[in-house]
């Protein structure tokens, strides 16, 4: 046996039997602050992915350690952060740059923690000449070399098909229904609203959980971004209505829902939706409708300037459950008793 087969024998013995895989969690700056939370849940600090922007617009990152043989959770939602100055297609663009920094540090496996998945509202073609963007995406994530996604609350189930890697598909859900038993439980006239037929599902399961009835919004869209609701299929008059969606964008259709409601005799109607972008002038849109309220998580950053009856919870609780499952190869599904299917 040679000097160098016998270093290597040594080598290999010398790796301690109870051998323990490494984690880090860094984040982008268009989730800067979810990545903290999710940080500080596990008990660690969070990484310095050394990111800036070069006065042409170009990102730089370096991480400042070594992440060598580790699993890295990169949290970055696909969106702006007015704060920072970034835009969505910044933070996407970051987000490709954080994956391919850390796949040539070696690290083990390379995790995109992306709770708000950009582009995932252009999931198939509506019109002829089309991109299918979210394909695009998920395709621009692999090439970059992520092993696994994590998000939650997708548009549409079928974005889980544009990806050959695992992805992980979480739900706010419970926070959400949890806080409407917590704050209008005792509302003994309380419905839920799908806003459209396709949130359906959703809605029942929400109703359900809640201990109440649903109702449907029917709602036709003449274009993009563009929303006329039609009629309301259910009883809501004298009742306290919740409209649940996954989605506020601009605000426009979500003020029509619950004008069309208030209009049809509910006493009182709120909305709760996981990602709340609030693009364009939605504070000044949503601050004029008949809303008494509205909840939404932080997956996507609160803008300043937010009107007082926008309320935000935060998702750090259920990602760091699922960032600890993984991490130990421990079932994510049954943070939700398999309940996280909700198409």
């Amino acid at each position: 046996m040679t000097t160098l087969e016998t270093d290597a024998i040594a080598a290999a013995k010398s790796l301690p039997i109870g051998y323990d895989k490494r984690m880090m969690v860094a984040a982008g700056r268009a989730s800067g602050e979810l990545g903290q939370r999710i940080a500080e849940r596990l008990g660690m600090e969070l990484t310095d992915a050394g990111l800036k922007t070069f006065p042409d617009g170009e990102v730089y990152c370096r991480y400042a350690d070594s992440i060598r043989g580790a699993d890295i959770f990169i949290v970055q939602s696909i969106c702006g952060n007015e704060r920072e100055g970034i835009s969505a297609n910044d933070a996407l663009m970051e987000l490709l740059i954080m994956i391919e920094a850390a796949v040539g540090a070696s690290a083990h496996r390379v995790i995109a923690v992306t709770p708000w998945y950009g582009y995932s509202r252009q999931d198939k073609k509506s019109a002829p000449r089309e991109p299918i963007t979210a394909r695009l995406v998920a395709k621009m994530l692999e090439t970059a070399g992520v092993d696994r996604v994590v998000t939650m609350d997708l548009h549409a189930g079928q974005v889980q098909g544009f990806f050959s890697k695992p992805v992980d598909h979480m739900t706010a859900m419970p926070i959400l229904t949890q806080h409407v038993k917590d704050q209008l439980g005792d509302e003994e006239d309380l419905v839920v609203i799908a806003p459209d037929a396709g949130r359906v599902k959703l809605t029942r399961n929400f109703a359900r959980k809640v201990g109440t009835t649903y109702a449907l919004l029917e709602k036709e869209r003449p274009a993009q971004g563009v929303a006329e609701i039609g009629t309301v299929i259910g009883d809501v008059r004298g009742k306290v209505a919740v409209i649940v969606d996954d989605i506020i964008g601009t605000g426009g259709t979500l003020a029509a829902a619950a004008q069309t409601v208030i209009e049809r005799g509910a006493s009182k109607v709120f909305a709760v939706a996981t990602h709340g972008l609030f693009a364009g002038r939605a504070f000044e849109t949503l601050a004029a409708s008949p809303l008494s309220g509205i909840v939404v998580t932080d997956t996507v950053p609160l803008r300043d300037g937010a009107p007082p009856l926008i309320r935000q919870l935060t998702s750090a609780d259920i990602l760091t459950d699922s960032v600890r499952r993984i991490f130990t190869d421990d079932s994510v599904s049954e943070i939700f008793s398999g309940e996280n299917q909700l198409f």
